[in-house]
């Protein structure tokens, strides 16, 4: 049974004998190898890598889509510069992983659905987006296997956060016009200020700030100093404060599930360190302790009742309503076109939504991350898309399991990756944010942070100290 759960999650996939002999790779790889070792410029590769990198995540808030794309094609450019003047035989397998492939094999997917695709034009203008977003994984994958690189650009993205939360908790107190109607008009909370800082939108603000809460959670332990320590639990607080000011139902959730799947990771770390008691009721004490003080923040707590009490209003809440008739369409949308979809993007869903919508329910997306795939990719890329997913948890798993035992600091950043994985997966499930840029970037982030860790299991067992040794550098 665990040799097929290793060859369902590619865990023992030997790729380096695979690259040593691919012929895609012989004759894309190393083109301008010569050119790379008198290129001063190139041997400067992975740091001008992370200098664009970092342009993406400090922009992104505050610019426009557009902008964000430029940035993006610079990227990609740079990306393909680096991978063209690679080493033609790789001397290990690390620059290409299990999640690599699937990503691959996802994106060919979507090219199949779009030579499918009933709107060919609308969908090929989409999967250049979708491309775009996925050598933007490819190019932090391979940045972010220096840990130095790694924490810099997790640190960046959580100052940039803090200003983002800042001026979200400016709009709480000081007012803040509501640029559309977000609750319903007849529930007790209309009146309620929602934050949504530079980004225009509640849901899409509580979507970017996730990751923020995990990570500055997970930071109080990688930051050494107190003064860090200090500014790492100033960030907890005022991230989460902006947070659950937005009222996001959607954001609520993905948070609870992104802090206790962090929590849970934090205790397995420290699992072997505790006595035996602790180590078997530590986990349950503090997540019934942390749902326990949920249930009292929502008996007590009139906005947070009533909010959450909107979820199981079914079709009588406004918002509930609206996602009700949409998913309907998209199930009927699903139906006709269940094996490749659509084609991928919103110009594509556009296009071919306005022939099942319900009267006066216009929407730009599926709202639900698992429909819209299957609307733009069919079942066969919803599986595709799952199996990334199971494999990407999966190589989380092994390469924690692999820090926890050397007690490599950098372990506490791949604990805020996962956790924040399922929580944008759980928050993605009900709301369209997750294809927005400002979130896109971000999930990609984490697909590929977890990706950075990556060290075939072989190499896993013959090698622990020098894998351990290259993890720890700079941490």
């Amino acid at each position: 049974m665990n040799l097929v759960w290793q060859r369902f999650t590619l865990s023992n996939l030997p790729l380096k004998e695979y690259l040593a002999t691919s012929y895609l790779r012989r004759f894309s790889v190393g083109l301008l190898n010569s050119w790379r070792q008198s290129s001063i410029l190139i041997q400067w590769g992975d740091i001008i890598a992370a200098a664009l990198i970092s342009l993406v995540y400090t922009l992104a808030p505050f610019v426009s889509s557009t902008l964000i794309g430029v940035l993006l094609i610079a990227c990609v450019s740079f990306w393909l510069l680096l991978t063209l003047s690679d080493e033609p035989i790789p001397a290990n397998a690390t620059l290409v992983t299990p999640i690599h492939l699937l990503v691959l094999l996802y994106w060919g997917i979507a090219v199949v659905a779009t030579a499918l695709s009933p709107v060919k034009k609308a969908a090929l203008n989409d999967l250049a987006t979708l491309t775009l977003y996925l050598l933007l994984f490819a190019l932090c994958a391979r940045v972010f296997r220096s840990p130095r690189l790694r924490s810099w650009i997790i640190t960046l993205y959580l100052h940039i956060s803090l200003i983002v939360s800042v001026y979200g908790l400016r709009q709480w107190f000081f007012g803040a016009a509501q640029l559309a109607t977000w609750v319903d008009p007849e529930s007790p909370l209309s009146e309620t200020t929602r934050v949504y800082s530079y980004l225009g939108n509640p849901n899409l603000l509580a979507g970017y700030l996730m990751p923020s809460v995990v990570f500055s959670l997970v930071a109080i332990f990688v930051w050494q100093s107190w003064v860090k320590k200090a500014l790492a639990l100033t960030m907890l607080i005022v991230n989460s404060s902006c947070l659950i000011l937005t009222f996001s139902r959607g954001g609520w959730i993905g948070l609870l599930v992104g802090i206790l799947a962090a929590i849970a990771l934090l205790v397995y770390w420290w699992s072997p360190q505790l006595p035996p008691f602790w180590r078997t009721w530590s986990l349950p004490i503090i997540l019934g302790g942390s749902l326990g003080l949920l249930v009292l923040a929502v008996i007590f707590v009139e906005p947070l009742r009533l909010r959450v009490f909107s979820i199981f209003a079914d079709r009588q809440d406004s918002s509930n309503n609206y996602r009700r008739n949409v998913w309907d369409a998209v199930f009927e949308m699903i139906r006709d076109r269940p094996i490749i979809g659509i084609g991928p993007g919103h110009n594509a869903f556009n296009q071919v939504y306005p022939l099942y919508q319900r009267p006066r329910y216009s929407a730009l997306s599926a709202y639900s991350i698992l429909l819209e795939v299957a609307v733009e990719t069919g079942f066969v890329g919803l599986a595709c898309f799952l199996w990334l997913i199971v494999v990407t948890i999966n190589t989380a798993f092994l390469q924690l399991r692999r820090l926890r035992q050397s007690k490599n600091v950098q372990g506490f950043w791949l604990i805020g990756a996962l956790s924040t994985l399922l929580g944008m997966l759980t928050h993605g499930t009900v709301d369209t944010i997750w294809f927005r840029p400002e979130v896109n970037t971000l999930w990609w982030l984490m697909v590929a942070l977890i990706a950075s860790y990556w060290i075939p299991i072989k190499q896993d067992n013959t090698q622990p100290i020098n894998s351990s040794n290259q993890d720890s550098e700079a941490s």
